[in-house]
């Protein structure tokens, strides 16, 4: 007897065999996600700790003898923390300037040259002339007598000048003002005229019979960068020997327009002109203040 069409279908019939899970689809469904979860929970608290290591000057030092990536965060929170309302606390740590000096003669030391460690170098410098105390002076002084990377010494003498505005601002001083003068004249003969200007401004701000000496040898270089800042220097210190340069300053013409010259290498000349007329115009004030 043939059986009915009509008869009803159990709808389980119509549905695959039902199986267990195999590991490998767990694996793709809790472990490789929670792996992803993990990784980035732990990213963030990497950069929540580097966030947060002003509240141990130490931690800075820790991570900036590590060779990765993290020392450059670390350098950046430094850099914010210094600028910052409480960078005062910082900038006065004695043990934590010693130890940036230190971190600076090592990475000198290691003979790497790459970009990286060129950035850190400067970095490096220009950090230790924002602190307020005189142990910050050493490692800088050694960059400056050592002379044989343009870039980090001229660093070195521009971190000085700095170091020591900030230690006269603090009722402090240099442990031997003359080592840091002697340093800075030995530097004004090197064969970058960069390193040659920043001598000029930082001898101005140095001060001293060997600073003017060293001021009045510069006003005669070649460069006429380097003799314009000798001349604000010697202003700075009250000398009228500065009075024909600042007078060459202020004399300087008019960039003229010209049609086959870029217009913003015309600009960028126009804006040297107006910042030399206006420092020709400072130096002409302390003059007259002196």
């Amino acid at each position: 007897m043939a059986t009915s069409s009509n008869q009803p279908v159990n709808p389980d019939d119509s549905l695959p065999p039902v199986e267990p899970p195999s590991a490998a689809f767990l694996v793709q469904l809790f472990l490789v996600p929670g792996i992803i979860v993990a990784i980035i929970v732990c990213v963030w608290l990497a950069f929540h700790w580097l966030a947060h290591l002003g509240n141990d000057p130490q931690a800075y030092v820790r991570t900036l003898r590590r060779a990765n990536e993290g020392r450059w965060q670390a350098a950046l929170n430094l850099a914010n923390d210094l600028r910052g309302p409480n960078g005062s606390g910082l900038k006065a740590d004695v043990k934590l300037a010693s130890e940036l000096g230190s971190i600076l003669d090592d990475e000198v030391g290691s003979g790497r040259t790459g970009e990286q460690s060129e950035t850190l170098r400067l970095y490096l410098c220009r950090a230790l002339g924002e602190f307020t105390v005189p142990e910050a002076a050493p490692a800088l002084v050694r960059r400056v007598n050592e002379n044989n990377d343009d870039p980090t010494t001229q660093a070195a003498i521009e971190a000085l000048a700095v170091l020591a505005t900030n230690l006269q601002n603090a009722s402090r001083s240099f442990e031997d003002q003359d080592d840091v003068v002697v340093a800075v004249l030995a530097t004004t003969t090197s064969t970058s005229a960069r390193v040659r200007d920043a001598c000029g401004f930082t001898l101005g701000v140095l001060g001293g019979e060997k600073s003017i000496e060293g001021l009045l040898r510069l006003m005669g270089d070649s460069s006429t960068d380097v003799r314009s800042n000798a001349a604000l220097g010697l202003a700075r210190l009250g000398q009228t020997d500065a009075y024909e340069t600042l007078s060459e300053m202020l004399s300087l013409k008019d960039i003229s327009l010209d049609g086959k010259v870029p217009s913003d290498k015309i600009q960028s000349e126009r804006y040297k002109r107006a910042l030399v007329v206006v420092n020709a115009l400072r130096g002409v004030t302390m003059l007259v203040d002196a």
